[in-house]
């Protein structure tokens, strides 16, 4: 395995700890390794402070990176609520930030349904209009991972920023466990399965 050339933070930067979850603060000047930069984050190995860490795309300047660039295809814009389609796609753009692949095809999505939004008006109306209400069953692919929660708020905020989607719930579940034969074939592909 070739290793990327080192990258001295710029200034400190906040992050994640992979795999507990932890939040942390690198300190500017530091050597840090670029294991992976999909869904918008990167995940670095910093030797001198022990171990892997998740930084976000507002924090891409940290590394002397730009922020990633959002899809260059165009966003539809929703005359209703969205649809399981958009949704999906939305989900394939996150990633556990050890393996290079999305949470789709990783396997780890076990359920997803969309309703109507429940309405906050008493005209019945919703605040975002025709929108949807999106719930989210997804499982990690080890119970003890801390990075949860964050792959879990990562899911939800790029399901809530779809147009026709006014509110989502991602739930972590841990029935059944997952196991690699759930993982789809272009996930094996690219995990070399």
């Amino acid at each position: 395995m070739t290793r990327t050339p080192a990258i001295l933070l710029g200034r400190d930067c906040p992050a994640v700890r992979v795999p507990s979850g932890e939040g942390a603060l690198l300190p500017e000047g530091i050597p840090v390794y670029l294991v992976q930069s999909l869904g918008g984050s990167f995940t670095v190995q910093a030797p001198t402070v022990g171990g892997l860490f998740r930084i976000a795309a507002r924090d891409a300047d940290a590394l002397g990176l730009d922020a990633p660039v959002a899809s260059a295809e165009p966003v539809p814009v929703a005359k209703g609520p969205a649809t399981e389609e958009d949704v999906w796609s939305a989900l394939k753009e996150c990633y556990d930030p050890e393996i290079p692949v999305n949470i789709v095809d990783l396997g780890l999505v076990y359920d997803l349904t969309l309703s109507a939004s429940p309405s906050s008006r008493r005209d019945g109306s919703s605040p975002r209009g025709d929108a949807a209400h999106v719930t989210v069953k997804m499982t990690l692919t080890a119970p003890g991972c801390g990075m949860g929660p964050a792959i879990a708020a990562d899911a939800r905020g790029r399901i809530l920023a779809l147009p026709g989607v006014a509110s989502a719930d991602v739930q972590l579940v841990w029935d059944p466990p997952w196991s690699a034969e759930m993982t789809t074939p272009q996930g094996r592909k690219i995990l070399g399965l």
